[in-house]
Formats: C-alpha cells, sequence, structure tokens
C-alpha cells in the first residue's frame, strides 16, 4: 500500500526486489511470527531515520535475533536475503534523504510497506483466531509498521536518547507519538487522548494518521541533522621525546625503552 505522494514520486523497490523482501520476511516469521514484512519495514525505516546508520552485523541481530541465522544456514541463501534487506534499507535511506527533504520540505518522501486491513479482514481474523473485540479493533493498517519503527528506535537507545534541552524534546516527542497513534486502537482511552491534542477539530481518517507518522519520520531524520548525538572526545596523549623518561616508569629513556621500535 502507496501513501507517498503522487506528483514527486521518491525512489522506489523494483517489483523483484519488494518480492524478495517478502519471500525473506515470511522465512523470518517461520523463526519468529512477529518478523512480518510490515513490522520489518518499520524497524528499517528507524535505522533510516536515526543521526547514524548502524553497522550490519549490529542491525541485522537486532532486528531478527538468530532468526535470520536459522532461516538462512546456507551462506548462499545468507547473501541473497541480506541484500535483500539492504536493497529495501537503501531505498528508504534515499526517500529520508536530509538533503533532498530540505530542498522540498512539502514532498512526502517516506513510502512504507503496509497490509491494508478493511472491516472484512478484521471479521474473518476474528474468526480464525478466536480474538476478541479489543483485540479486533486494534488490528489497523500501519499498526505493526509502528510497532516495528517503535522497536528498532528501542534497539539503539544510544542512538535514540532523548534529548536534555526542553524545546528540543517536546519537539522529539510530538514527533514520536505521531508514529506511536498507529499502534493505539480507534475508541481506546489512549486514542482519544491523542486525537483530542493532535486533531481538535474532529476524528482523522486512518489515511491521515499514517500520511502524519511518515511527515512524523521524515521530520525525525530533520531533527537529527540538528540534533545528532556526538561521538565521545578522544584524547591523544603526546608522544615523548626519545631523550625523555619513558612513561611506562622503567626509569630508562624513551628511546632505549618503548620508543626503540618507533
Amino acid at each position: 500500500m502507496s501513501f507517498a505522494a503522487a506528483a514527486a514520486r521518491p525512489p522506489q523497490n523494483s517489483e523483484a526486489e519488494i518480492a524478495a523482501f517478502d519471500t525473506v520476511c515470511e522465512r523470518l516469521a517461520g523463526f519468529d511470527p512477529e518478523l512480518s514484512f510490515e513490522w520489518v519495514d518499520g524497524f528499517l525505516a528507524a535505522l533510516a531515520a536515526g543521526p547514524r546508520l548502524p553497522p550490519v552485523d549490529e542491525w541485522l541481530p537486532a532486528l531478527a535475533g538468530d532468526a535470520f541465522e536459522r532461516a538462512f544456514a546456507d551462506p548462499e541463501d545468507h547473501a541473497q536475503a541480506l541484500s535483500a534487506l539492504q536493497a529495501r534499507l537503501t531505498v528508504l535511506g534515499k526517500q529520508l534523504d536530509a538533503e533532498v527533504l530540505l530542498e522540498d520540505p512539502e514532498a512526502l518522501r517516506l513510502d512504507p510497506l503496509m497490509s491494508e486491513w478493511t472491516d472484512e479482514d478484521r471479521a474473518k481474523l476474528a474468526e480464525q483466531d478466536s480474538l476478541n473485540a479489543e483485540e479486533v479493533a486494534s488490528v489497523q493498517t500501519g499498526g505493526l509498521w509502528a510497532v516495528g519503527f517503535m522497536d528498532g528506535v528501542e534497539a539503539f537507545p544510544v542512538l535514540w536518547d532523548e534529548p536534555a534541552d526542553e524545546e528540543a524534546a517536546l519537539e522529539f516527542g510530538q514527533l514520536m507519538d505521531q508514529v506511536a497513534a498507529l499502534m493505539l486502537a480507534p475508541g481506546s482511552e489512549e486514542f482519544k487522548e491523542h486525537v483530542l491534542q493532535y486533531y481538535p477539530k474532529g476524528d482523522p481518517t486512518r489515511d491521515e494518521l499514517i500520511a502524519e507518522a511518515c511527515w512524523a519520520v521524515q521530520d525525525l531524520r530533520l531533527y537529527w541533522v540538528e540534533h545528532a548525538p556526538r561521538p565521545a572526545t578522544r584524547r591523544v596523549e603526546p608522544t615523548p621525546g626519545r631523550n625523555d623518561p619513558c612513561p611506562c616508569g622503567s626509569g630508562k629513556k624513551f628511546k632505549k625503552c618503548h620508543g626503540a621500535a618507533a
């Protein structure tokens, strides 16, 4: 399901890439049911929206745990599956390219992969899985995507550390609220509070909620351009002169001790 503006079509994955991505997620879900293509897409979107992209040996275990290694034990399968995930991540990175977002701030570029749920779909789900009314109501388009996004944020708390500045923290919190709203069941107290705070003119449609969540993710990407965490300062001690005492405490001159190999 596509929610990006058609007027300025953002970069997209090919049909073959989407099919490969879907296949990878199906196999992962066989080992961990939470790893649906929608959840995985939300997780990858969080990676693309953050202050910096973690290396693959950090984000892949955070995303799939040991399910990836179990599902793709064969080296060739492993490489192809990883390539499918990276192809999707690359496109999400292009959709959330900060420079392009700044050039055209009125363009909605993020185009998430979401399953569209109708009332008929929810009724069938209730029959198959014996869900109660509250559980059925919580099954909404974009809900799993938002869960994946939030899980992607929580997987890297150092990167997504909430700012200490009060004004920046308020902005950050409001943007996160717009994404988290997709996880709320319509009619719930939390949803009513969200609508009251952000939509005083009346209840938003599902498409409006999804669009606002996508705008919020784009704004989060731009937020990190200004508020990216700074790397720790590395203190480099000056190298002793060759005739200075060696800092190891041996009493010898540096050139006769640890400086001999320099």
